[in-house]
């Protein structure tokens, strides 16, 4: 059986060849269920060549292709998943770690087959959402290995009103909608050698993830009663499936529920939908809008943005969360919605939506350094209502910011903030501080000519604080170590 990556890559060669030609539909493999036995010990590898051949090129990014099959009445997906994985670490691998998160949930992942380079594998082990795959022969830098992986997922409903759950459950499904998150398995980023995987928390992100290309081929089970589909790719209808694509993204999501109403507007070429469920048209048309508008200024005074649509997906938990091109947002703040632009169906969705620069374009260690994205998302809802609002800036630091009180050190992990409700106020709010008094420090010009900076060295990587730092001595040569001193228990230069 010829090796899938070469056949990617002759498939690619065609296609640039052939710019007006229309991609046949594929219908995608359903795997069986039977488990393949698991060792707990890795095998080490030996130093015996990978399979020779046709040279591949080095890709820019690993490329995701997932083959799915949804029955959303009985709350199960069918995956086979393909990963074109290059080794850009600069040294030669002898195993790959992946993380998958829905096997947090009992019985919920269930394995099928590996295959390495179209060769199938047994030996690997699998430790709560850590999977270790020990390579045969070594990875050298900058090649190719394409891995694939066969499962399926029974979802877990989400328990929206358990008052025993201190944080909302997104991945699962509720009476109303069944929600994929963080639910493929994917190479985890390796840095300096080391592969990051931390471990969960009640409160705040622990996952980082590399940027990829994602193509997702979605077919139901019974395609006359399929939901409403949101997701982080943009829809490209085929035959008997819906293929959704996004480039260089981090977290690819998808949200289903046949009550989904839709609306949607343009801004330039991007298209921008909102979905709501029924009788919330009300909020659900005005986070259309305030999301267009934060998008056109977040463009202008950061940089572009990247994708083709962006989605707002109104949530049965009590939560909002982002990821790729698509954002959750909390039932809450529809329901508290005044009509007004000072409230928290505004504050949230502009917070959002920064989060497509601030975790998608530049990512961070969100475990360790969770302020590098949420201080600079929070701060840019200041940044939306200068530009649409200003006659509110005042009302929004009251109302939004001081009335927490904010203190603390803002550069703490998720791991040692005292709850969650101590972590928001001190990572998100404190940090807003921080911002507001570099920015008086070193004036607008240096601040805005360092955020447009930040966001282009930044781009497509995982930046830390000592980035965020080293590029802001760049713009300034303003003494800012009373404000280092103030806000941070770390020194930086």
């Amino acid at each position: 059986m010829q090796n899938k990556i070469y056949t990617f890559f002759i498939i690619l060669l065609i296609t640039a060849c052939t710019s007006n030609s229309t991609a046949d539909a594929v219908t995608p493999t359903v795997p069986t269920f039977e488990a393949p036995p698991v060792t707990d010990t890795p095998a080490i590898p030996t130093e015996t060549p990978l399979p020779t051949g046709t040279p591949v090129p080095t890709l820019e990014r690993a490329i995701y292709t997932l083959d799915v099959l949804m029955d959303y009445d009985a709350h199960t997906v069918t995956v086979d998943e393909t990963i074109l994985y290059p080794n850009l670490t600069g040294n030669q691998l002898n195993a790959l770690v992946i993380a998958i998160v829905p096997n947090l949930w009992q019985g919920s992942f269930n394995l099928t087959n590996i295959a390495i380079n179209g060769e199938a594998i047994t030996t690997y082990s699998i430790n709560g959402q850590r999977l270790d795959i020990a390579l045969a022969s070594f990875l050298p830098a900058n090649e190719t290995i394409e891995i694939n992986i066969q499962y399926s997922l029974i979802l877990p409903i989400s328990e929206v009103n358990d008052p025993n759950v201190s944080r909302p459950q997104i991945f699962g499904y509720t009476q109303r909608q069944l929600n994929l998150t963080n639910w493929y398995p994917f190479v985890v980023p390796n840095i300096n050698g080391e592969w990051i995987l931390h471990d969960p928390w009640a409160y705040g992100e622990h996952l980082i993830y590399d940027v990829a290309d994602y193509e997702v081929n979605l077919r139901f089970t019974d395609p006359t009663t399929a939901p409403v589909v949101a997701s982080s790719g943009f829809a490209e209808p085929q035959a008997d499936f819906t293929r959704y694509k996004i480039n260089t993204a981090r977290a690819f999501a998808i949200s289903a529920s046949r009550e989904y109403q839709v609306s949607s507007t343009q801004v330039g070429d991007i298209t921008v939908y909102s979905y709501y469920f029924p009788f919330n048209e009300t909020p659900g048309q005005a986070i259309l809008t305030t999301t267009a508008q934060a998008l056109q200024v977040f463009s202008q005074k950061f940089g572009a943005y990247p994708h083709k649509s962006l989605s707002i997906v109104m949530a049965d938990f009590k939560d909002s969360m982002e990821f790729s091109a698509f954002y959750f947002h909390s039932p809450l703040y529809y329901s508290q919605y005044d009509g007004t632009q000072m409230n928290y169906l505004t504050f949230i969705g502009v917070h959002e939506t920064a989060h497509q620069w601030w975790f998608e374009q530049v990512a961070s260690d969100q475990a360790l350094q969770p302020w590098l994205d949420e201080t600079l998302s929070t701060y840019s809802e200041k940044v939306y209502y200068e530009n649409t609002s200003p006659d509110l800036i005042s009302t929004w630091w009251i109302y939004r910011v001081d009335f927490f009180q904010p203190e603390g050190f803002i550069d703490i992990p998720i791991y040692e903030a005292q709850g969650a409700e101590a972590y928001r106020v001190t990572i998100y709010l404190q940090g807003a501080h921080f911002l507001e008094d570099l920015r008086a420090r070193i004036g607008d010009e240096a601040f805005f000519a360092f955020l447009q900076d930040y966001l282009n060295q930044g781009r497509g990587k995982i930046v830390t604080a000592n980035d965020f730092f080293r590029i802001l001595r760049t713009h300034t040569s303003a003494d800012i170590s009373d404000l280092i001193n103030q806000y941070f228990r770390s020194v930086y230069q």
